[in-house]
């Protein structure tokens, strides 16, 4: 029978009564109740003026986010990804990617359930939503609901945490007013799910912590469970959750090494049942929800698609035909071919025309065959067919049957004049530093021609020994000799004596993702050939496929090491010195450009800098026994403010071991814990923490008599309101004035003159539409 405490004024002695309660074998249970001695108290009565304020934060970063949520009314950046794997998701096709499935499935749901067909494919950066009847404002709309909640739940972890009003809507205000959080919560991307799910981790893991003195009850549990839930979801959108994982892992190692102190009163099977309980619920459980997301991804991704390819042949064999599969045909040598660009889904075309002798500039050109891309062909226009031949001709009687493999050289002859494609050392007629495409007489005989109609095919997926088929297979068309990419354009096109029709140039950045081609018909296609036979579905073991999918998804997110003109290094994030090109509108000089609130991830740095000059000074001043903060005061500083900064590093410092690809957007998880950071420390700033100055030379730890002073009813401890306060309104208000002088760049909705771009190009930001 454990023994009444009475009357207890000091929580440190009631909870020291409780360690002296008999403890079974069992179960541990520490009964305590929160006194206004405790860090995170707040008083009953003040609660209403809590949830009026985030109420009112809410409202204001949904009407924030959903303002003009409709424009544009086009496909946006990544949104030609996220878009697109819904549609897959829709349609029961498979394909390969380098994300989890969790915030894929929830943007196809939302697509689907809002009539999605998932016909639309999100191809290019600015196809238009209205013309092709997507629902993409439903789909817009999920990002700005959790973009949305995000900023209540920071709120409401230092409302957990015993802060003041002002320091909880100074961080909601930092995740509110910020650019960068806004812009990806108003598209068709994961990071507004990323972020939400991060938030929310924190956000538990703080409810837990409050429950450490009612170890096993039905809240303890609850918060647990629902943190590991919370780092599931993390997990499961992009792989860089593993960093709030290690966040929260790294404050469990700490409470768990407390716990294991003998002065804590526990037996080792008490310790050992602590210890399970999170193991549980934050590695066991996590790891089953993220394995479920993965089983839904291929119950649903039954049919084969862009993604077959990447897998194994047992992986396959488990897909029956999509669409795509069953148009999909083997090419073999000498047959007649249509070449189609894969972005501007033009045709490759030649013609009876040369190119001028003189172009506007003075350049001169060979005078050769014209060599063009047409959109909206002709049927059956010979001038886009083209026949694929071997370097070395088959003997006649065998010469057909023999199959074209991705990586093969090859040439090819045009049909409709009976020459071969070829690229030389002459500048094309709208780029003079790519080579031009010609077409020479097959008659003419030169034979010193011959090493410059060679071309290789290049396949995106790098299995050589796959053989090419038409629709299926993406291709670079490699010339031989001189190093350059088949490639067109279309913005601009070749004038009348080209009639219209875009330019086809040898491009020399090879890397460049709009070099690609696919084979789009095979001419005249008779034979077996012309029959689809369906394959015999088979079964793998879930466990298998997600376990070869696993390591692609791991080998190919390492590969992502190619240069972009907008990639940048994790050194240039805090500040958010550069950010990204989203989304252009060339005939209103409009633009959508993803960067941060500049004034608060600077406010933020200031903070960060500024905490570690006073860990420093703390420990160099205790070093010398001179104790100038209060024990009260240093346990905010390093278990809260703290845990906030470890938060902040380990989403941050890690990118600096990356070798990928990396952008801005990569530090907005790092930016949520600096904005939950940079307020609570803000807050410490300006709080009396010092001892009184009769106590501050003493030892630690202080006396009964000594403690009772330093905790007394003097300042100690107590905001100071008004500077307090007149800096956080200061701070908020140049906050909102830099989000709405950016806020051009945020929504896209407003043609700026280029003075006006000009004086935005802070740092290391380049615009568009600056001249």
């Amino acid at each position: 029978m454990a023994p009444k405490v009475k009357g207890s004024k000091n929580s440190s002695q009631l909870l020291k009564d409780l360690k002296k309660v008999d403890e079974s074998e069992d179960s541990v249970k520490l009964h305590t109740t929160l006194d206004k001695d405790a860090n995170s108290y707040i008083a009953p009565e003040d609660l209403k003026y809590y949830k009026g304020a985030n109420l009112a934060l809410t409202l204001l970063a949904f009407g924030i986010r959903f303002y003009l949520i409709y424009f544009p009314s086009e496909v946006v950046f990544d949104e030609v990804h996220f878009g697109k794997f819904a549609a897959y998701y829709i349609e029961r096709t498979y394909f390969f990617d380098l994300h989890p499935p969790f915030a894929k499935l929830l943007i196809a749901f939302v697509g689907y359930i809002f009539g999605f067909n998932g016909k639309f494919k999100f191809t290019n950066i600015g196809d238009s939503y209205i013309d092709n009847s997507v629902p993409y404002i439903p789909m817009r709309t999920l990002s700005a609901v959790l973009g949305t909640l995000t900023v209540p739940a920071c709120f409401l972890t230092l409302q957990e945490c015993g802060f003041s009003i002002p320091t909880c809507a100074l961080a909601a205000c930092l995740i509110a007013f910020d650019n960068a959080h806004v812009t990806d919560s108003r598209l068709i991307l994961l990071d507004a799910t990323l972020i939400f799910a991060v938030a929310a981790s924190v956000y538990c893991y703080v409810r837990f912590t409050k429950q450490r003195n009612q170890p096993f009850a039905t809240e303890w549990w609850k918060w647990l469970l629902l943190t590991g839930v919370s780092l599931s979801c993390v997990i499961s959108t992009k792989y860089v959750g593993v960093f709030t994982f290690l966040c929260i892992g790294v404050a469990i190692i700490w409470d768990l090494w407390r716990l294991l102190d003998i002065k804590q009163g526990l037996t080792m099977r008490v310790f050992i049942r602590h210890f399970c309980a999170r193991f549980i619920s934050l590695i066991v459980v996590p790891f089953i929800i993220y394995l479920g997301w993965f089983y839904i991804h291929f119950a649903i991704l039954t049919k084969s698609g862009p993604g077959d390819d990447f897998m194994s042949s047992e992986f396959q064999e488990t897909l029956s035909e999509s669409p795509l599969t069953r148009e999909a045909k083997e090419v073999n040598y000498h047959d007649v071919i249509t070449l189609k660009h894969k972005d501007t889904q033009c045709l490759l075309h030649s013609h009876n025309h040369q190119y001028p002798l003189r172009y506007d500039d003075g350049r001169i050109s060979s005078q050769g065959q014209q060599v063009t891309c047409v959109q909206n062909p002709q049927d059956n226009d010979l001038n886009d067919q083209w026949e694929i031949l071997p370097v070395s001709p088959y003997e006649q009687s065998s010469k057909l049957g023999h199959q074209v493999k991705q990586g093969d050289t090859f040439r090819l002859r045009h049909v409709g004049t009976n020459g071969y494609l070829l690229t030389h050392d002459v500048a094309s007629p709208l780029f003079p530093t790519n080579e031009e495409f010609t077409v020479i007489d097959i008659e003419s005989g030169d034979s010193t021609r011959f090493n410059d109609t060679l071309f290789r095919f290049d396949p995106q997926d790098k299995r050589k020994t796959n053989v090419l088929k038409t629709k299926a297979s993406l291709v670079k068309v490699f010339h031989v000799p001189t190093i350059v990419t088949l490639w067109t354009h279309d913005d601009v096109v070749l004038p009348e004596w080209g009639f219209g029709q875009q330019e086809v140039n040898g491009n020399k950045k090879v890397g460049d993702a709009d070099n690609y081609w696919t084979i789009d018909s095979i001419v005249g296609l008779s034979g077996p050939r012309t029959f689809f036979t369906p394959k015999k579905v088979t079964k793998l073991p879930f466990l298998r496929k997600w376990w070869e999918l696993q390591m692609l998804m791991f080998e190919h997110n390492n590969k992502l090491s190619s240069e972009h003109p907008f990639a940048s290094e994790p050194g240039t994030w805090p500040a958010s010195l550069s950010g990204v090109s989203f989304w252009t509108d060339n005939t209103n000089k409009r633009q959508i450009y993803f960067i941060g609130n500049i004034v608060g991830w600077c406010f933020e740095c200031v903070c960060l800098f500024s905490f570690c000059l006073l860990i420093l000074l703390d420990q160099i001043t205790r070093r010398r026994e001179v104790y100038i903060l209060t024990d009260k005061s240093r346990s905010r500083l390093y278990n809260t403010t703290g845990f906030f900064f470890c938060g902040w590093a380990t989403h941050y410092f890690l990118f600096f071991l990356m070798s990928r690809q990396k952008f801005l957007h990569h530090y907005l998880p790092a930016h949520l814990l600096a904005a939950l950071f940079s307020a609570s420390f803000l807050e410490f700033m300006f709080t009396d923490n010092k001892r009184p100055p009769e106590l501050s030379g003493l030892s630690a730890p202080l006396d009964s008599k000594a403690k009772e002073t330093e905790t007394g009813n003097g300042p100690t401890g107590k905001i100071l309101w008004l500077p307090y306060i007149s800096t956080v309104a200061l701070v908020i208000s140049i906050i909102i004035s830099c989000f709405i002088y950016f806020a051009p760049f945020t929504y896209g909705n407003v043609s700026l003159p280029a003075e006006e771009v000009v004086k935005r190009q802070w740092f290391n930001i380049k615009l568009h539409y600056s001249k």
